[in-house]
């Protein structure tokens, strides 16, 4: 069994995906960001830079005492590692794969993950960081773009690599990209969209009544951060 800490972000649809492409049992933990439960005792034993997902395997393999892993992009490569799937045995294969799941832990989610701050959930609108992050999330749409063309997915056969990058690409529009710009990525986009995997993924928050919306509250706890929660 694996416990699923876990939010309605992006970076939390990453590892429900995977979870489902592997059809392993697990259990989903709620964290509600909004109300600071990321900042509770228990959650930070298993996730000190208090941000979902995390994760409990109960049943490790080479070790008789569960394991926690924080950090999405850790949390794909060690459950595709675990079980053998979603990432190449071949030396040149699985480098392709890691390169492009840390452009995305890198690149693709931070930068966008700006745009929504700057361009949505920021009360002050602040023309140049707006602009600033909208051109960076196109350049980087850019980047994925071409590396789609002539390939059905981002590294050839479907991987970690894509459960890392679609959940981002889902917003598209609150970024103010127009897929139809991107038309590689749009192709990909709607391929990701259909699987029934992900659609079981996305399923989550509404079968469990989770909420992703973001109060006045829950934004004073979200971005008004400095070193004292960590203290």
């Amino acid at each position: 069994m694996i416990d699923v800490y876990y939010w309605t972000t992006p970076n939390g649809h990453k590892v429900t995906i995977l979870l489902e492409e592997l059809g392993i049992e697990y259990k989903v933990v709620p964290v509600d960001i909004g109300k600071g439960q990321q900042f509770e005792t228990e959650f930070l034993a298993i996730s000190p830079n208090n941000r979902i997902p995390a994760i409990v395997d109960h049943q490790p393999t080479g070790a008789d005492q569960p394991v926690s892993v924080f950090e999405s992009g850790a949390i794909l490569l060690y459950l595709a590692e675990k079980y053998a799937q979603f990432i190449p045995t071949d030396t040149p294969g699985r480098v392709k794969v890691l390169e492009w799941l840390f452009w995305q832990m890198a690149g693709f989610g931070p930068m966008l993950g700006q745009n929504h701050h700057f361009g949505f959930y920021a009360k002050d609108k602040i023309p140049y960081a707006i602009e600033r992050y909208v051109k960076e999330t196109s350049r980087l749409y850019g980047v994925l773009n071409r590396q789609l063309k002539s390939r059905e997915y981002i590294c050839d056969t479907y991987s970690i690599a894509d459960m890392a990058c679609y959940p981002w690409t889902v917003s598209h529009a609150r970024q103010q990209q127009d897929l139809n710009d991107f038309p590689e990525v749009k192709r990909w986009h709607d391929q990701m969209k259909s699987r029934p995997a992900v659609e079981r993924a996305y399923e989550i928050p509404e079968k469990m009544n989770l909420q992703g919306g973001i109060s006045d509250e829950a934004a004073k706890i979200l971005f008004g951060q400095d070193s004292s929660v960590v203290r």
